[in-house]
């Protein structure tokens, strides 16, 4: 089969490779029909995630086809369409029965990164009973890609850990994909202003027309004195750092509002500066997580129910043959107003 796998920082290419096989009775082998590029599978091809060793084929997210199951496997059978969760869970360990997938003590987020990913013709998925979402009949499978990641990622790690509550002020820093996931998604809870802070123009768009009541180009505003012009002066009540460098999350410390809460989504690669001499007063609480898609099921709910659009989040397609394309589009994302990519094997 085809399969873009990693070969290194800043290498990668489209290889032969062996179709995947069942090696566990809780396996399942899964033929990929719509698969997508996260901003982390860029973090991996800069050298920041070093569990992802050179070999692997990337990728966490997508929709697909059983097309076999191991002994053990109750829920799915050849020819269901499943969603791909980016997390897998053994739904049994400790952390499992905790709700916190992503540190299962046999999974968490293997795929793509331990474990050859969904950038390929075929996967396996482990634990498939509980790492698997069948696919409501007449859904839109593009769409659904989404909820692979991003929008759990955004909703729970950005709105939920955010405490976003009606009438609370957010301030999400980065309208890439994962920001505006979180945008999307803190809409569920009614607060009184989000403003979308980023260095393109295009996204903050977008953002606007995602429900965003501000937007703040950082390249061109004093982004910290607007915000708290904004707000009164107070800062906001949640500030939602979704970029992943040093520079955004300080701007959400500087920014929050004392009693908030600096909820860190992006995946960091290099240290950050923590100001305690500025913080150690406010009250504020920082939170870190990974995803662990306890969300899913409710997220597909609210699409079947069509309170939630994850296809406005789909700008470019391409098919697998052409996934080195697709990298340089999603890379480049000013240039080619790329938000996420579908790829088709």
């Amino acid at each position: 089969m085809k399969a873009l796998v990693y070969h290194g920082p800043g290498q990668k290419s489209l290889d032969e490779r062996p179709m995947p096989a069942v090696q566990a009775p809780g396996d399942a082998i899964v033929r990929i029909t719509n698969t997508t590029i996260c901003g982390t599978d860029l973090h991996i091809l800069k050298g920041d995630v070093p569990t992802c060793e050179p070999g692997r084929v990337l990728g966490h997210e997508g929709v697909g086809i059983v097309e076999s199951v191991g002994d053990a496997v109750s829920r799915f059978g050849p020819g269901d369409h499943v969603l791909i969760s980016c997390i897998t869970s053994c739904a049994r360990c400790d952390y499992c029965r905790r709700g916190m997938y992503s540190h299962c003590a046999d999974g968490g987020w293997i795929l793509g990164n331990v474990i050859d990913g969904t950038q390929a013709e075929f996967v396996r998925i482990p634990h498939a009973d509980s790492s698997l979402h069948a696919i409501p009949a007449g859904g839109d499978e593009e769409a659904l890609v989404m909820l692979s990641d991003i929008l759990p990622t955004g909703f729970e790690c950005g709105v939920l850990n955010g405490k976003i509550a009606p009438g609370s002020t957010v301030a999400i820093v980065g309208a890439g994909p994962i920001g505006l996931a979180t945008l999307l998604t803190a809409q569920f809870y009614s607060p009184s202003r989000i403003i979308m802070i980023d260095l393109d123009d295009n996204r903050l768009a977008v953002a606007r027309k995602f429900g965003a009541t501000d937007t703040l180009n950082s390249a061109q505003d004093d982004v910290a004195n607007k915000v708290m012009s904004l707000t009164e002066g107070r800062g906001v009540d949640a500030a939602i750092e979704a970029v992943g460098i040093a520079a955004t999350f300080e701007l959400c410390a500087q920014i929050v509002a004392p009693g908030g809460v600096v909820a860190n989504v992006g995946v960091h690669g290099a240290k950050a500066d923590l100001h305690l001499e500025q913080l150690w007063s406010r009250n504020i609480t920082i939170t870190t997580r990974l995803v662990d898609t306890v969300s899913t099921p409710m997220l597909l709910k609210t699409v079947a129910a069509e309170r939630l659009r994850p296809e406005q989040l789909v700008t470019h397609r391409f098919d697998l043959a052409h996934i080195i394309d697709a990298y340089d589009t999603f890379s480049r994302a000013a240039e080619s107003q790329a938000l996420k990519v579908i790829i088709k094997p």
